[in-house]
């Protein structure tokens, strides 16, 4: 059939048409949380990411930001539009491979192929490709301002040029694909190193073209050519070339006495006249592999060359600027995403292993008048010999992460041999390490994924399985009514697996290429990264590529139902039409059951939330965050929307790296520098990391932190102690500060309320505890003892209790963040609720836009900020019931119960604690309806949960908790009636669980 190609390509439009207006219709119109608000921030200006960075992206994402023209607001929406686009057109790229992965199944060209061939080839790639696009983690990534939808594009528009190449004989057409293909691979670094993953299978398409003849061993050797050339950008080019550079710099500036930068200058010149000299000897001596291997580096070198934006833009030093990454020191730090440290992969410590010794590492350098010095090295710990195996999969040993190996693995205490009056976790075996790594990483954190996408998924609870866990058993209502309970009746997965059947009898070829992407962006990525017991959020996104190869055989099934439809429709057309439209319906289920949980459309809390936060504070406050989503939405709405940036967010996670402190002592936008006393070489890298708890009987009773953050300073040895390699460490001598307090001064500041001044003494006093300083704590200590009382101090009300650094009886809190005070109220162990000014910022300076929208859909992403909100309003109301003002205690229940309502945000157990309250001011119905409502949806959750208890054990502590609440609530309101009828049903699910939970 001659017009085949004018068929396909229009077809595959449409498709993309379709997946272009799922995602136009259900992207989200502001900054998502997580690491959105900050890409749509450093995408507008241009600044520099988290490492390892994406440079293309931004630049993209800073072409299409131009499109919102002078309305700031909508910026985000146009940089969340790149990753729609990319993704639909990855869609259309993945149709037309599905199309040319049938054609070879059929053995048929495009001149040869019939109408009935023609139109089964356009259902099966329509249907793979829709699969695709309604599939639950693409479809994630493509309506929010993450660079997975665009690495996604570059991973679909690689393999379907590969296959294109692959059916081009004329040798200097095919090369010219293949050099095309190389400037994809370097653009696609600047985005995310997942593309370079499929290396492997590209060399095995390659190889299947040129030898007429494979065999075994051929296919063997040439995915290790593909892993060699994934290894060789990966570690050779990527991070290899600027330690080359810096090396060259070594040379030049320290032994030749040359300005800093002349020897990565020099070295970048050099690898270009090598590229130049190696091209040219390749056509003058008629090498046509070397000349196009060459020419292919040069592209992967060119498409790489984005990365000369982070250089440049960091010697602009913008407000944005992790790593610092400015010289060679840096940016190759930044590329070596040193800051997140390493994970061990084929051989290593078990979390049980102790560190017997410390070895000094690479050095590292800093820049000292004219010459870079060694200030350090790198640690390198010798772990016990007997307590490191092969490919270690239980390997973490931070905080919390060996009590969760223990309790996955049943792995029990044994006693301590060198202290018996300690005890320890038992050695795990090699057999437990192998049990993790199929139990938790391969099954929770992959198979569960997979299942998400072609079987169908419980709930959008964090850790939520996949399918019902009891054989028939009916899941509770609750759990039904959450919008991301979607069943899919394994009906992609089957159909999956009949495009892999169909794919392994009739191409054997395709069939082991497919297979290798699948493998390759799935469980091996599994293996290389190596996940601990616990992340900080779900990790789907990251194997995309995986289901995308899936989703081609999904496409590729069609052609199989086809085929068992042979004796029942005896016509190829009418056959070709039925095939399709039967499985039409994998698709057509997926977008049916998909759509609520992945509309976005009326969503725009993360970004609301953080202007709360910001409106907490008193002008040119100073504010501490904790993790990602609570910085980068503050990012965001600093950085592109201008809003409240004279308070300067300083993130904790980040206050530990010299790069981020040298930050904070310069001004930005309104803010002025942070007081921060110590000198940059207090703080450098691998300095005072971590101050030991060592005590001094001399100060016991306290020490002055003024005083002891001058002996820092000064690097004084008094408080110094030596280690057992002989080198000299600070230590914290004392577990309690004391800090002097100017009262005249402070009551001249006017920022103590008059009530309050009898509060105020010359000394504040507290317990830090007898605990390690960590660097980020170091540094807030310092802001705290030279701010002097100056500038506002404030404490972001989601962060860590550790991060309060014991001072909340000193804080107020004024909405949602704790005022940093010269006094404490007597009893406010937990802050104090200053009424009067908290009444103001949340009933009159916080916004809550589409939460009271029974439509939006809102994951557990939420949780946190409803959590944090409910609590905000009941300690406000609570506060101003104890001070008489009951209209204004009515008021702010009512608001809660306003922006929040079980119709769109389901109650939790902060609401419960509303019930006793909202009796109290007269809103005696209002507290029976959330008792009701808690209490039913709590009896179906446990009526479920306690027949698999070890399953649901979190599930069943928290409903438990919920109701034993209700109960005590519904005592406390005097509604003893309704207490009487659910304290028995509480004590039923409390003795069926045993009183575990």
């Amino acid at each position: 059939m001659n017009n085949f190609r004018r068929i396909n390509n229009l077809t595959g439009w449409l498709v993309f048409a379709v997946a272009l207006f799922t995602y136009v219709s259900t992207v989200e119109r502001t900054a998502s949380f997580w690491d959105c608000g900050e890409f749509i921030a450093v995408s507008y200006k241009l600044m520099v990411p988290h490492p390892p960075g994406a440079p293309f992206f931004l630049l993209l994402g800073r072409l299409f930001s131009m499109l919102a023209g002078s309305d700031v607001t909508r910026v985000a929406y146009w940089i969340n539009m790149l990753s729609v686009l990319s993704s639909a057109f990855t869609i259309l790229f993945l149709f037309w491979t599905i199309t040319m992965l049938g054609r070879k199944i059929l053995a048929k060209t495009a001149a040869e192929l019939s109408v009935g061939q023609t139109v089964l080839l356009m259902g099966a790639g329509a249907v793979g490709a829709l699969a695709y696009t309604w599939s639950d983690s693409f479809w994630f990534s493509a309506v929010e301002a993450e660079v997975y939808g665009l690495s996604s594009f570059f991973t679909a528009i690689v393999i379907w040029a590969a296959y294109k190449w692959e059916l081009i004989n004329d040798e200097a057409a095919a090369n010219r694909w293949l050099l095309f293909i190389a400037y994809l691979v370097g653009l696609s670094i600047g985005v995310h190193l997942l593309n370079l993953v499929t290396l492997p299978a590209l060399a095995l398409i390659y190889y299947f073209k040129k030898y007429q003849k494979p065999n075994l061993r051929g296919g063997i050797l040439a995915v290790l050519v593909g892993f060699i050339i994934l290894g060789f950008i990966n570690a050779a080019i990527i991070p290899g070339l600027p330690s080359v550079a810096f090396q060259f710099e070594l040379l030049f500036v320290n032994v030749l006495g040359l300005p800093f930068n002349t020897g990565a200058l020099f070295f970048f010149l050099l690898l270009v006249a090598a590229l130049v000299w190696g091209v040219r000897y390749s056509v003058l001596k008629e090498r046509p592999g070397l000349n196009t291997a060459l020419l292919a580096l040069a592209f992967v070198l060119i498409g790489y060359a984005s990365y000369t934006l982070v250089l440049v833009k960091a010697n602009f030093n913008p407000p944005i600027n992790e790593n610092d990454p400015k010289d060679a020191i840096g940016f190759t730090y930044y590329l070596k995403r040193e800051q997140y440290g390493s994970r061990p992969l084929m051989y290593g410590p078990v979390f049980t292993a102790r560190a017997i010794d410390q070895k000094n590492g690479a050095p590292m350098y800093k820049k000292e008048g004219t010459n870079y010095k060694v200030y350090d090295h790198r640690p390198e710990y010798v772990w016990e010999a007997d307590q490191q195996m092969l490919l270690p999969r239980i390997h973490s040993h931070d905080p919390g992460h060996a009590e969760l190996y223990a309790q996955m693995l049943g792995i029990p205490k044994i006693p301590d041999p060198d202290d018996p009056r300690r005890e320890k976790y038992r050695k795990p075996t090699f057999g437990d390490n192998l049990r993790f790594m199929f139990s938790h990483q391969m099954g929770h954190m992959y198979m569960r994924y997979f299942l998400w996408n072609f079987a169908g998924r419980e709930s959008d609870a964090e850790g939520a399985g996949s399918l019902p866990k009891l054989k028939g058993g009916a899941f509770p209502e609750p759990i039904q009514q959450n919008k991301a309970h979607d069943n899919f009746y394994f009906l992609p997965l089957l159909l999956g697996l009949l495009g892999f059947l169909i794919q392994y009898r009739r191409e054997e070829k395709d069939f082991l290429v497919v297979t290798l992407i699948f493998l390759m962006t799935g469980l091996a990525l599994v293996v290389f990264i190596n996940s601990p017991p616990v992340e900080p959020r779900e990790r789907d996104y990251i194997y995309v590529g995986s289901f995308y190869a899936f989703a081609i055989w999904i496409g590729l099934g069609v052609m199989q139902v086809a085929d068992w439809l042979q004796k029942i429709v005896k016509s190829a057309i009418p056959r070709a039409v039925v095939a399709t439209a039967l499985c039409a319906v994998v698709p057509g289920i997926m977008v049916t059951k998909s759509w609520d949980n992945h509309d976005r459309n009326h969503r725009y809390h993360s970004v609301d939330f953080a202007k709360n936060i910001l409106s907490s504070c008193a002008p040119n406050a100073i504010l501490f965050t904790g993790g990602d989503n609570d910085t980068f939405p503050l990012w965001y709405v600093q950085e592109v929307e201008g809003f409240r940036t004279d308070v300067r967010v300083c993130n904790l996670s980040l206050l530990g790296t010299g790069w981020y402190i040298d930050q904070m002592k310069r001004k930005t936008y309104l803010s002025e520098p942070l007081p921060i006393s110590l000198n940059k070489d207090q703080f450098l890298e691998g300095i005072n990391d971590d101050i030991p708890f060592v005590e001094n009987p001399n100060v016991k009773n306290g020490i002055n932190l003024k005083d002891y953050l001058r002996l820092v300073k000064e690097d004084n040895p008094a408080i110094k102690v030596q280690t057992m390699d002989g080198s000299m460490i600070n230590i914290l001598p004392s577990s309690t500060f004391f800090l002097p307090v100017d009262v005249s001064k402070v009551k001249q500041m006017g920022l103590v309320p008059a009530q309050m001044e009898p509060l105020l003494s010359d000394t504040i006093s507290w317990t830090y505890g007898k605990k390690d300083i960590f660097k980020p704590e170091l540094i807030q200590l310092d802001i705290i003892a030279t701010n002097n009382w100056q500038r506002p101090i404030y404490f972001s009300a989601t962060i860590g209790q550790e991060s309060y650094l014991n001072l909340k009886e000193y804080m107020q809190l004024e909405g949602f963040a704790y005022r940093l005070m010269p006094y404490k109220v007597p009893g406010a162990r937990d802050g104090y609720v200053n009424s009067d000014i908290m009444y103001e910022n949340m009933m009159k300076k916080t916004a809550w836009r589409e939460l009271d929208n029974p439509n939006s859909y809102y994951d557990a992403t939420y949780d946190t900020p409803v959590f944090s909100s409910r609590i905000a309003f009941l300690r406000l109301a609570d506060q101003l019931l104890r001070e008489g003002k009951r209209d204004k205690a009515r008021e702010v229940v009512n608001r809660c119960l306003q922006v929040l309502p079980d119709k769109s945000i389901p109650y939790d157990q902060v609401s419960v604690s509303f019930i006793a309250l909202l009796s109290e001011v007269g809103e005696r119905q209002k507290a029976i309806d959330i008792a009701q409502k808690v209490m039913t949806r709590n009896d179906q959750n446990l009526a479920y949960y306690t027949q698999q208890p070890a399953v649901y054990n979190k599930e069943i502590s928290r409903s438990l908790y919920e109701m034993n609440l209700t109960v005590s609530q519904l005592e406390e309101a005097k509604i003893n009636d309704l207490a009487a009828k659910y304290k028995p049903i509480f004590e039923k699910y409390y003795a069926k669980v045993g009183g575990n939970n």
